[in-house]
């Protein structure tokens, strides 16, 4: 009689305990066959095969470092009259920090020469700057140069490399196929190819002549590349001079010329590269973002085009008409002289009419008073609209700055950012209203562009908080029409 194996019993043992026509039983008792079927699985099934389905591979997080500047230049971009880079932030174990003064041994680490920033516009590169050497400048008092405070950076800025043109050409023999019948109009393929490697022709079939192949003979004569065998290479080896040696002695040489085209970056020099110094008018001054990564990433554009001209036009409608209510109430909040000033007189009452009814005397026509002509709108000058895609799936944002005419108090500077909701209303997420005597107070805030800080693909906006005689950089997040302030630098001045 066949012995029945330990896990044969038990799994009758477990069937009879679920027959509904078998008394009940106790449920321990069923938990305790359940218990002892499973520890029969697990020791039949490998270990390593239990470990593997409960563990899984994490892979190890990128480590990012990553610096972001500001480049200023006057003049052509391409030779530019002065420049000067302005170190913003440095991203590195995870955190950002202020980049004019990370490990600044003296130079802080971001202005390295040698470091190459990319100069981007809305994530998409249009050359790069080779930081040739950094220079600390110390404020001064003089009028001309208001803003120099701190290191700068300077390099020879170089276009982005035009693809080389492609090189083939077509050909001038066409390729003959070898055929297997008498067909000359029908292609095929020759049953038999010569030997990989030989340079000979391929054999045509047995019983077709040679000249139906199409293909000549073997030349004997013909070059063909094959595959030295070690022996031949140590013998060439031997009787050739030892070309390491001969090579390095060459370069150890101090004194050897060597060939290059133009000055090499590391020697140029305050001549070659004109700084740029204090600051000069908004017309003349050109920015943008520079960021250098110790990794080469794929471009990511952050900007948004317009869906047509309409769309631009209703935005730009939308974006003035709350530029204009940020301007009333600033101007009611902090010159309330000029916004209470006395209205213009009412029109006088009509006397009141004594004619009596049935009255034969004639009537006069009263001519009524026409009403004010609606007083002009305050003019917006040198306004700028930028939008922005800041995330993937993420919606629309919208950069808006004007300033209004006059000097003094009268002068007011406005830059607003919004996201539009569902119904395509402009949500305003960054208000800002100042003049250009309370500077000090409430620093004017100029986008440079937004840009890519943390290597996340999910973009900040760069923007320039400007005073009187000193300017900070900040980087805000915006997200559902909230911003966020998450990086701030020191002050320049």
């Amino acid at each position: 009689m066949r012995r029945r194996t330990f896990r044969s019993r038990l799994t009758e043992r477990m069937k009879k305990s679920m027959d509904p026509h078998r008394t009940q039983r106790s449920p321990h008792a069923s938990a305790r066959a359940l218990g002892a079927l499973l520890i029969c699985v697990a020791a039949s099934t490998p270990l390593h095969t239990l470990l593997q389905a409960q563990t899984h591979k994490v892979a190890a997080p990128d480590k990012v470092v990553r610096a972001v500047g500001v480049y200023e230049w006057t003049g052509d971009m391409a030779k530019p009259a002065a420049s000067r880079l302005i170190p913003v932030s440095l991203f590195i174990n995870g955190k950002l920090e202020d980049a004019a003064v990370y490990l600044a041994r003296p130079v802080p680490f971001a202005l390295t020469s040698g470091n190459v920033y990319e100069l981007d516009q809305a994530g998409v590169a249009l050359g790069t700057l080779d930081l040739a050497f950094a220079r600390h400048m110390a404020a001064s008092g003089a009028a001309a140069t208001p803003y120099d405070d701190g290191w700068f950076g300077y390099g020879k800025f170089v276009p982005p490399t035009p693809p080389k043109p492609s090189t083939l050409r077509p050909s001038k023999t066409l390729g003959v196929i070898n055929g297997l019948d008498d067909d000359d109009d029908r292609p095929h393929f020759s049953a038999r190819s010569a030997q990989p490697g030989s340079g000979d022709a391929a054999t045509p079939t047995s019983g077709a002549p040679a000249s139906s192949t199409g293909t000549p003979a073997a030349d004997p004569d013909r070059p063909t590349l094959r595959r030295r065998s070690p022996q031949d290479a140590a013998k060439n080896t031997a009787d050739q001079p030892d070309a390491n040696s001969a090579v390095a002695s060459l370069n150890d040489d101090p004194s050897r010329p060597l060939l290059h085209r133009g000055k090499p970056v590391s020697a140029l020099t305050d001549a070659d590269i004109p700084k740029l110094a204090g600051l000069p008018a908004d017309q003349d001054l050109h920015q943008m973002v520079a960021v250098s990564d110790a990794a080469n990433r794929p471009p990511h554009d952050f900007s948004r085009a317009w869906q047509d001209e309409a769309e631009h036009q209703d935005i730009l409608a939308k974006m003035q008409a709350a530029a204009r209510a940020q301007l009333a109430a600033y101007e009611s909040a902090n010159h309330p002289a000029a916004a209470n000033a006395p209205a213009a007189p009412a029109a006088k009452p009509l006397p009141p009419d004594t004619r009596r009814i049935n009255s034969k005397l004639r009537r006069t026509v009263v001519q009524e008073t026409p009403p004010p002509p609606a007083p002009t709108p305050e003019p917006l000058l040198d306004e700028q609209l930028k939008g922005y895609t800041l995330s993937y799936g993420g919606a629309a944002t919208y950069v808006y700055s004007a300033h209004t005419g006059g000097l003094g108090p009268t002068l007011c500077f406005v830059t607003l950012v919004a996201q539009v909701d569902m119904n395509g209303e402009p949500q305003i997420a960054i208000k800002s209203v100042t003049d250009a005597t309370h500077l000090d107070r409430t620093p004017r805030m100029r986008l440079v562009d937004a840009v890519d800080a943390e290597a996340s693909n999910r973009a900040s906006l760069l923007i320039e908080l400007r005073a009187q005689n000193s300017r900070q950089f900040a980087l805000y997040r915006v997200i559902g029409a909230r911003a966020e302030q998450t990086f701030l630098t020191g002050s320049t001045q």
